[in-house]
C-alpha cells in the first residue's frame, strides 16, 4: 500500500514532511488544541474546513520549498484543511495523530480515485466468457493465423518485385470489327461522277499503354504508347463523316503519343502540359461522359463531343483551370499542333495554333454548361498523319469531322483564321438517363490566295441520349443524332454545302465484366458530304474493349 500511495501521489519522500504538516494544520482548531480524527474537523465551532486553492492560506507563498507538494494535495487530492483564519503554518510540529489522520483523508481520496477509474474493467465472470470462447474457436482462430501470416508473406513479396512506387500502368486494347455499306462514294460536288462503294469487312485492333506516375498524389506524369491499324473510313467512303472514333492508325508500330504533366499550383488552380499530341477534350470537361472515349464512349470521331474540343490537336500546349471543383470554373489553353518542327519553319507560336477558353456553370452534379470559344490558325499544310489520306482539303479547320468543305472553306493550301463559339450541356434527371448535345458557329477568314480577306459560315450541333443498366447493370444504350459541321456561307460558289448532312448513331455497350466491354453500333449518314445525289452510307462495327 505505501508503495502505491507513492505511485498515485507522484510526490518524493522529501515531501512528506511537507504532506504530514498540512495534515497537522488541517486537524488543528484555532486554539493550537490537537485533534486524532478528521471528523473531529465538524465539530470545531469556527473550523475553516476543506480548501478548494492553496491561494486561500494567506502564509503560503509560491517561493514556499513545500509550495508545489501542498498546492497537489488541496487541488488535485482535496485533502487539505485550514485554520479558520485563513492561514496554514506550515510551521508548527506534528504529532502522530495528526499524521495518522492527515494519511488516512488522503488515502481515502486516493481509493476514491482508483475506483472511479476502475469502474468499467472486465471481471473475472468476463474472463472466464472470454476464456471458454477462445477455447471454443480455437480452430477457427488458427486458420485465420495463418491467413494473416501467408497475406503478410504475399505483401512483402510484392513490395520487394513491385513495378514501381510512383508509376502505375494502365492498358487499353481495342479488336474491332466493321464495314462500311452503301451504293456509291461520297463526293462533294453535284457535278462529280460517281464511283461505287467497295468495302469489305475488316478486323483491326488498336493497343495502349498508359505509364501514369504521381510524385506528390495530386500530380500526374502520362506517358502513353500506342500502335494500331484501324484506318479512317475516309478512304473507302469518300468522306470523313464516316470515320470511327478509335481509327489511329500507326501502321503496326509502337509509338510514344503522348506525353503530359499536370499538377496544382494551388487547391483552386490546375495545370497541364502537354509535350506532344495535346488535346483539348483530354484537358476540360466536354459534358459528354457516356460518349467521350474513344474505346468505351461512341463509335463515331464526331458523337464523342463537339468539334471545338478537337481544335490544335496533335503538339504542344498548355492547359490552365481556375476553380476546377467549384461550381464555376474558367479554363485557358493554348495549343501548338506543330510546335516541334522547327526544320520545316514551325514552333510554339510560329505555326498552327489554337487559343481556347471556356466557363463552366456546375449549379448541380446533373446539370452542366458550357460556353467556349477559340481561335485558331491552320496554315495551310496537311498534319492528318493518316498513311490512307490522300484529301488534303478534310483536315484541320473543324477538326475533320464534317464536310470537305467544312475542312477547308477556302481550299487546300489556303493559311484560315478562325473564330470558333460552342455551347454545350449535359442533364441527368436520374442515375439511369443523361441528356446531351452541342452546338457551334465557326467563321473562318482566308488569309492567303484570291479570297484573302473573306470569310465563310460553318455551323454544327448534335444531341445525345443514354440509357444506363438498360438490360443489365452496367450495360448502357445509347443515341446521338445531329449536323457535323457544314458551310452555310462562302465566297467560293462551288465550295458551299448543299443539303444539310444528318448523322443519326445507335450502340448498346455491353458490359461482360468490369475489364470487357463489347459494343456493337451503327452508323447512318443521311446526304452525305451535304449532297443529296449522294446515297445513305452505313458503318456498322463491333467494338470490345480491354481494360486493365
Amino acid at each position: 500500500m505505501t508503495k502505491l500511495f507513492w505511485n498515485v501521489l507522484k510526490v518524493s519522500p522529501a515531501v512528506l514532511a511537507a504532506t504530514l504538516l498540512a495534515a497537522n494544520s488541517a486537524l488543528a482548531g484555532e486554539a493550537n488544541e490537537q485533534i486524532t480524527t478528521v471528523n473531529q474537523l465538524s465539530a470545531q465551532p469556527d473550523s475553516m474546513g476543506q480548501v478548494t486553492s492553496v491561494s486561500q492560506f494567506s502564509d503560503v507563498q509560491p517561493t514556499d520549498w513545500a509550495f508545489q507538494a501542498l498546492q497537489s494535495l488541496v487541488e488535485r487530492y482535496g485533502c487539505i484543511a485550514g485554520y479558520p483564519n485563513g492561514t496554514y503554518r506550515g510551521n508548527r510540529a506534528l504529532t502522530r495523530y495528526e499524521f495518522a489522520a492527515g494519511l488516512n483523508a488522503c488515502l481515502d481520496r486516493v481509493n476514491e480515485l482508483i475506483a472511479t477509474a476502475t469502474a468499467d474493467l472486465v471481471t473475472k465472470e468476463d474472463l472466464a466468457t472470454l476464456q471458454r470462447l477462445q477455447e471454443e474457436f480455437s480452430a477457427e482462430l488458427a486458420t485465420l493465423r495463418g491467413r494473416v501470416d501467408a497475406l503478410e508473406a504475399r505483401t512483402s513479396e510484392l513490395e520487394a518485385n513491385q513495378f514501381s512506387t510512383t508509376t502505375k500502368l494502365v492498358g487499353e486494347a481495342i479488336f474491332d470489327a466493321s464495314q462500311a455499306f452503301g451504293n456509291n462514294q461520297a463526293v462533294s460536288n453535284p457535278q462529280t461522277p460517281t464511283r461505287d462503294l467497295t468495302s469489305n469487312t475488316t478486323f483491326d485492333y488498336r493497343a495502349r499503354l498508359n505509364l501514369l506516375s504521381s510524385f506528390t498524389g495530386t500530380d500526374q506524369l502520362q506517358v502513353r504508347l500506342q500502335a494500331g491499324n484501324i484506318v479512317n473510313n475516309r478512304s473507302v467512303t469518300g468522306t470523313s463523316q464516316t470515320r470511327l472514333s478509335f481509327a489511329d492508325p500507326t501502321d503496326n508500330q509502337v509509338q510514344v503519343d503522348k506525353i503530359n504533366y499536370a499538377f496544382n499550383l494551388s487547391d483552386y488552380i490546375r495545370v497541364k502540359v502537354d509535350a506532344n499530341t495535346g488535346e483539348l477534350w483530354e484537358n476540360v470537361n466536354v459534358f459528354n461522359p457516356d460518349f467521350r472515349s474513344s474505346g468505351t464512349g461512341a463509335i463515331s470521331r464526331y458523337g464523342r463531343f463537339s468539334p471545338i474540343y478537337r481544335l490544335g490537336s496533335g503538339g504542344a500546349g498548355l492547359t490552365v483551370t481556375l476553380n476546377p471543383k467549384g461550381a464555376i470554373s474558367v479554363t485557358g489553353a493554348y495549343l501548338a499542333s506543330k510546335a516541334s518542327n522547327p526544320n520545316e519553319g514551325f514552333g510554339l507560336f510560329n505555326g498552327d495554333y489554337a487559343a481556347f477558353g471556356q466557363i463552366e456553370f456546375k449549379p448541380s452534379k446533373a446539370l452542366n454548361i458550357g460556353l467556349a470559344y477559340a481561335h485558331t490558325y491552320d496554315g495551310g499544310r496537311d498534319n492528318d498523319t493518316d498513311p490512307t489520306n490522300t484529301n488534303t482539303n478534310a483536315i484541320n479547320f473543324i477538326g475533320a469531322t464534317g464536310s470537305t468543305f467544312a475542312g477547308a472553306p477556302f481550299g487546300s493550301g489556303v493559311a484560315t483564321t478562325g473564330n470558333h463559339y460552342g455551347i454545350q450541356a449535359s442533364f441527368k434527371p436520374s442515375d439511369k438517363l443523361t441528356i446531351g448535345g452541342w452546338a457551334g458557329y465557326s467563321n473562318a477568314v482566308a488569309e492567303t490566295g484570291a479570297n484573302r480577306g473573306r470569310d465563310a459560315d460553318v455551323v454544327y450541333w448534335a444531341g445525345t441520349l443514354a440509357l444506363r443498366d438498360l438490360g443489365k447493370q452496367g450495360n448502357v444504350l445509347g443515341i446521338v443524332f445531329g449536323q457535323p459541321p457544314t458551310v452555310t456561307e462562302s465566297p467560293v460558289a462551288n465550295r458551299r454545302d448543299g443539303q444539310s448532312t444528318y448523322h443519326l448513331e445507335g450502340l448498346y455497350k455491353i458490359k461482360v465484366s468490369n475489364n470487357i466491354q463489347v459494343t456493337p453500333g451503327l452508323l447512318v449518314i443521311f446526304n452525305p458530304e451535304n449532297n443529296s445525289r449522294n446515297d445513305t452510307i452505313y458503318v456498322g462495327t463491333l467494338r470490345t474493349t480491354f481494360t486493365f
